[in-house]
Protein backbone atom coordinates (compact mmCIF):
# COMPACT_ATOMS: atom_id res chain seq x y z
CA UNK A 1 0.00 0.00 0.00
CA UNK A 2 1.61 3.32 -0.96
CA UNK A 3 -0.88 5.51 0.31
CA UNK A 4 -3.42 6.02 2.98
CA UNK A 5 -5.88 8.62 3.62
CA UNK A 6 -7.38 9.45 6.94
CA UNK A 7 -10.06 11.16 8.52
CA UNK A 8 -10.17 12.82 11.71
CA UNK A 9 -5.99 11.49 11.44
CA UNK A 10 -4.67 13.76 13.95
CA UNK A 11 -6.32 12.09 17.26
CA UNK A 12 -7.71 8.60 18.76
CA UNK A 13 -8.01 6.18 16.82
CA UNK A 14 -7.42 8.16 13.55
CA UNK A 15 -3.72 8.83 14.57
CA UNK A 16 -2.98 5.14 15.41
CA UNK A 17 -3.61 4.12 11.86
CA UNK A 18 -1.91 6.83 10.84
CA UNK A 19 1.32 5.85 12.89
CA UNK A 20 0.98 2.29 12.08
CA UNK A 21 0.54 2.79 8.33
CA UNK A 22 3.59 5.40 8.37
CA UNK A 23 5.51 2.75 10.19
CA UNK A 24 5.26 0.66 7.32
CA UNK A 25 6.62 3.34 5.23
CA UNK A 26 2.80 4.32 3.95
CA UNK A 27 2.81 7.83 3.10
CA UNK A 28 -0.54 9.37 4.33
CA UNK A 29 -3.19 12.16 3.43
CA UNK A 30 -4.45 13.28 7.25
CA UNK A 31 -8.11 14.98 7.58
CA UNK A 32 -9.06 17.00 10.14
CA UNK A 33 -10.29 19.99 10.82
CA UNK A 34 -7.47 22.55 12.73
CA UNK A 35 -5.26 23.24 9.97
CA UNK A 36 -2.22 23.65 12.54
CA UNK A 37 -2.80 20.35 14.36
CA UNK A 38 -2.38 18.93 10.99
CA UNK A 39 0.40 20.66 10.52
CA UNK A 40 2.02 19.71 14.10
CA UNK A 41 1.07 15.63 13.23
CA UNK A 42 2.41 15.93 9.77
CA UNK A 43 5.62 17.22 10.96
CA UNK A 44 6.03 14.65 13.88
CA UNK A 45 5.31 11.75 11.55
CA UNK A 46 7.53 12.67 8.82
CA UNK A 47 10.22 13.54 11.25
CA UNK A 48 9.47 10.09 12.97
CA UNK A 49 9.07 7.48 10.07
CA UNK A 50 10.27 9.62 6.76
CA UNK A 51 6.91 9.35 4.54
CA UNK A 52 5.36 11.97 2.91
CA UNK A 53 2.09 13.27 4.54
CA UNK A 54 0.03 15.19 2.79
CA UNK A 55 -3.31 17.31 4.60
CA UNK A 56 -6.58 18.51 4.04
CA UNK A 57 -8.27 20.84 6.10
CA UNK A 58 -11.70 20.49 6.05
CA UNK A 59 -15.07 20.02 8.62
CA UNK A 60 -16.80 17.10 7.34
CA UNK A 61 -19.97 18.53 8.59
CA UNK A 62 -19.88 20.95 5.47
CA UNK A 63 -20.93 19.14 2.41
CA UNK A 64 -18.33 21.26 0.08
CA UNK A 65 -15.46 20.19 2.38
CA UNK A 66 -16.77 16.66 1.59
CA UNK A 67 -16.45 16.87 -2.23
CA UNK A 68 -12.81 18.09 -1.75
CA UNK A 69 -12.15 14.76 -0.06
CA UNK A 70 -13.99 12.90 -2.33
CA UNK A 71 -12.32 14.51 -5.26
CA UNK A 72 -8.69 13.54 -3.37
CA UNK A 73 -9.97 9.97 -3.24
CA UNK A 74 -10.87 9.30 -6.73
CA UNK A 75 -7.53 11.74 -8.22
CA UNK A 76 -5.41 9.91 -10.53
CA UNK A 77 -2.16 11.48 -9.69
CA UNK A 78 -0.73 10.05 -6.24
CA UNK A 79 -3.98 7.81 -5.99
CA UNK A 80 -5.20 6.59 -2.18
CA UNK A 81 -4.46 2.83 -1.55
CA UNK A 82 -6.24 3.24 1.65
CA UNK A 83 -9.13 4.75 3.07
CA UNK A 84 -10.18 4.88 6.66
CA UNK A 85 -13.72 6.29 7.25
CA UNK A 86 -13.09 7.69 10.90
CA UNK A 87 -13.75 11.21 11.76
CA UNK A 88 -17.09 10.99 14.02
CA UNK A 89 -17.82 12.19 17.89
CA UNK A 90 -20.70 11.47 20.47
CA UNK A 91 -24.00 12.83 19.64
CA UNK A 92 -24.79 14.03 23.46
CA UNK A 93 -28.32 14.71 22.48
CA UNK A 94 -31.30 13.14 23.84
CA UNK A 95 -33.60 11.72 20.85
CA UNK A 96 -36.68 14.01 22.30
CA UNK A 97 -34.82 17.03 22.32
CA UNK A 98 -36.59 19.55 19.96
CA UNK A 99 -33.40 20.86 18.91
CA UNK A 100 -31.72 18.94 15.82
CA UNK A 101 -28.46 20.64 15.86
CA UNK A 102 -26.28 18.01 17.26
CA UNK A 103 -28.39 14.84 14.96
CA UNK A 104 -27.95 17.19 12.14
CA UNK A 105 -24.08 17.50 12.61
CA UNK A 106 -24.19 13.64 13.69
CA UNK A 107 -25.48 12.91 10.33
CA UNK A 108 -23.52 15.21 8.12
CA UNK A 109 -20.34 13.85 9.77
CA UNK A 110 -21.49 10.23 10.39
CA UNK A 111 -23.87 9.24 7.74
CA UNK A 112 -23.81 11.37 4.71
CA UNK A 113 -20.03 11.85 4.71
CA UNK A 114 -19.21 8.11 5.34
CA UNK A 115 -21.57 7.77 2.15
CA UNK A 116 -20.24 10.14 0.23
CA UNK A 117 -16.49 9.55 0.29
CA UNK A 118 -17.30 5.40 1.09
CA UNK A 119 -18.86 5.55 -2.64
CA UNK A 120 -15.88 7.66 -3.79
CA UNK A 121 -13.13 5.78 -2.62
CA UNK A 122 -14.73 2.73 -3.90
CA UNK A 123 -15.03 4.22 -7.45
CA UNK A 124 -11.33 5.52 -7.57
CA UNK A 125 -10.13 2.12 -5.74
CA UNK A 126 -12.23 -0.18 -8.36
CA UNK A 127 -11.47 1.54 -11.41
CA UNK A 128 -7.66 0.65 -10.25
CA UNK A 129 -8.15 -3.08 -9.20
CA UNK A 130 -7.57 -2.90 -5.44
CA UNK A 131 -7.09 -1.30 -2.09
CA UNK A 132 -8.64 -1.23 1.00
CA UNK A 133 -11.71 0.96 3.17
CA UNK A 134 -12.25 0.78 6.96
CA UNK A 135 -14.73 2.09 7.74
CA UNK A 136 -15.00 2.93 12.23
CA UNK A 137 -18.37 1.32 13.78
CA UNK A 138 -18.60 0.80 16.96
CA UNK A 139 -19.77 -2.22 19.28
CA UNK A 140 -22.46 0.13 21.02
CA UNK A 141 -24.28 -0.19 17.63
CA UNK A 142 -25.35 -3.68 19.30
CA UNK A 143 -27.18 -1.61 22.01
CA UNK A 144 -30.22 1.15 21.92
CA UNK A 145 -28.71 3.84 23.90
CA UNK A 146 -29.16 6.60 21.54
CA UNK A 147 -28.62 8.49 18.08
CA UNK A 148 -25.05 7.86 18.43
CA UNK A 149 -25.76 3.73 18.38
CA UNK A 150 -28.39 4.20 15.58
CA UNK A 151 -25.23 6.06 13.43
CA UNK A 152 -22.82 3.53 14.01
CA UNK A 153 -25.58 0.69 13.26
CA UNK A 154 -25.72 2.38 9.95
CA UNK A 155 -22.38 2.76 9.36
CA UNK A 156 -21.98 -1.47 10.05
CA UNK A 157 -24.86 -2.42 7.65
CA UNK A 158 -23.49 0.79 5.22
CA UNK A 159 -19.76 -1.27 5.17
CA UNK A 160 -21.44 -4.37 4.88
CA UNK A 161 -23.27 -3.39 1.60
CA UNK A 162 -20.34 -1.12 0.45
CA UNK A 163 -18.38 -4.71 0.40
CA UNK A 164 -20.78 -6.72 -1.25
CA UNK A 165 -20.94 -3.95 -3.81
CA UNK A 166 -17.36 -3.84 -4.33
CA UNK A 167 -17.28 -7.96 -4.35
CA UNK A 168 -14.87 -8.79 -7.12
CA UNK A 169 -13.52 -5.71 -7.82
CA UNK A 170 -10.39 -6.50 -5.63
CA UNK A 171 -11.37 -3.79 -3.06
CA UNK A 172 -11.64 -5.07 0.42
CA UNK A 173 -14.07 -3.17 2.88
CA UNK A 174 -13.82 -3.53 6.76
CA UNK A 175 -15.96 -2.53 9.39
CA UNK A 176 -13.84 -1.71 12.73
CA UNK A 177 -16.02 -2.01 15.83
CA UNK A 178 -14.12 -0.77 18.99
CA UNK A 179 -15.36 -0.98 22.27
CA UNK A 180 -13.68 0.91 25.20
CA UNK A 181 -10.44 2.29 23.65
CA UNK A 182 -8.23 4.76 25.75
CA UNK A 183 -8.42 7.89 23.39
CA UNK A 184 -9.58 11.63 24.87
CA UNK A 185 -13.48 10.42 22.56
CA UNK A 186 -14.89 9.93 25.93
CA UNK A 187 -13.19 13.11 27.48
CA UNK A 188 -14.59 15.56 24.98
CA UNK A 189 -18.06 14.05 24.98
CA UNK A 190 -18.09 14.21 28.74
CA UNK A 191 -17.87 11.07 29.36
CA UNK A 192 -15.16 9.92 32.55
CA UNK A 193 -15.79 5.66 32.30
CA UNK A 194 -14.65 5.84 35.66
CA UNK A 195 -17.22 2.78 35.77
CA UNK A 196 -16.17 0.37 33.16
CA UNK A 197 -13.75 -2.05 34.36
CA UNK A 198 -10.36 -2.20 33.12
CA UNK A 199 -9.63 -5.55 31.55
CA UNK A 200 -12.59 -3.33 29.13
CA UNK A 201 -10.52 -0.75 27.95
CA UNK A 202 -8.20 -1.41 24.68
CA UNK A 203 -5.12 0.58 23.66
CA UNK A 204 -5.39 2.68 20.29
CA UNK A 205 -2.35 1.10 19.10
CA UNK A 206 -3.35 -2.29 19.59
CA UNK A 207 -6.92 -2.34 18.11
CA UNK A 208 -5.74 -0.48 15.06
CA UNK A 209 -2.57 -3.51 14.62
CA UNK A 210 -5.45 -5.91 15.18
CA UNK A 211 -7.82 -4.41 12.27
CA UNK A 212 -5.43 -4.40 10.09
CA UNK A 213 -4.28 -8.58 10.52
CA UNK A 214 -8.35 -8.69 9.45
CA UNK A 215 -8.55 -6.59 6.38
CA UNK A 216 -5.53 -7.74 5.31
CA UNK A 217 -7.24 -11.26 5.49
CA UNK A 218 -10.44 -9.85 4.07
CA UNK A 219 -13.20 -10.10 6.81
CA UNK A 220 -15.99 -7.62 6.29
CA UNK A 221 -15.78 -6.69 10.31
CA UNK A 222 -13.12 -6.36 12.86
CA UNK A 223 -13.79 -6.88 16.33
CA UNK A 224 -10.45 -6.43 18.34
CA UNK A 225 -9.73 -8.59 21.09
CA UNK A 226 -11.14 -11.86 22.48
CA UNK A 227 -13.39 -10.08 24.97
CA UNK A 228 -14.83 -7.48 22.53
CA UNK A 229 -15.59 -10.73 20.37
CA UNK A 230 -16.69 -12.57 23.23
CA UNK A 231 -19.11 -9.32 24.23
CA UNK A 232 -20.45 -8.93 20.76
CA UNK A 233 -21.44 -12.72 20.37
CA UNK A 234 -23.01 -12.28 23.59
CA UNK A 235 -25.14 -9.32 22.32
CA UNK A 236 -26.42 -10.43 18.97
CA UNK A 237 -27.72 -13.11 20.34
CA UNK A 238 -29.39 -12.08 23.42
CA UNK A 239 -33.70 -11.26 23.11
CA UNK A 240 -33.73 -7.61 22.28
CA UNK A 241 -35.88 -6.74 24.94
CA UNK A 242 -32.89 -7.70 27.29
CA UNK A 243 -30.68 -5.63 25.09
CA UNK A 244 -33.04 -2.42 25.64
CA UNK A 245 -32.87 -3.43 29.33
CA UNK A 246 -28.94 -3.06 29.30
CA UNK A 247 -29.04 0.04 27.20
CA UNK A 248 -30.97 1.62 29.59
CA UNK A 249 -28.64 0.69 32.43
CA UNK A 250 -25.57 2.18 30.04
CA UNK A 251 -27.40 4.96 29.96
CA UNK A 252 -27.60 5.94 33.33
CA UNK A 253 -24.34 5.02 34.35
CA UNK A 254 -23.11 7.32 31.89
CA UNK A 255 -25.13 10.20 32.20
CA UNK A 256 -24.18 9.83 36.04
CA UNK A 257 -20.67 10.26 35.23
CA UNK A 258 -21.02 13.64 33.37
Amino acid sequence: MHRALITGGTAGIGAAFARAFAARGTDLVLVARHPDRLAEVAASLTETYGVHVETVAADLSDRDAQQRVADRLEAAADPVDVFVNNAGFSVRSSLLDEDLSQHDLGFEVMIRAVLKLGGAAGRGMSARGGGWIVNVGSVSSLVTQNNYSAIKAWVGNFSESLGVQLSGTGVRVTCLMPGWVRTEFHSRAGIKGSSIPGPLWLDADFLVEQCLRDVARGRPVSIPSLRWKAIVAVLRTTPRGLVANLSSLLTHRRDKER
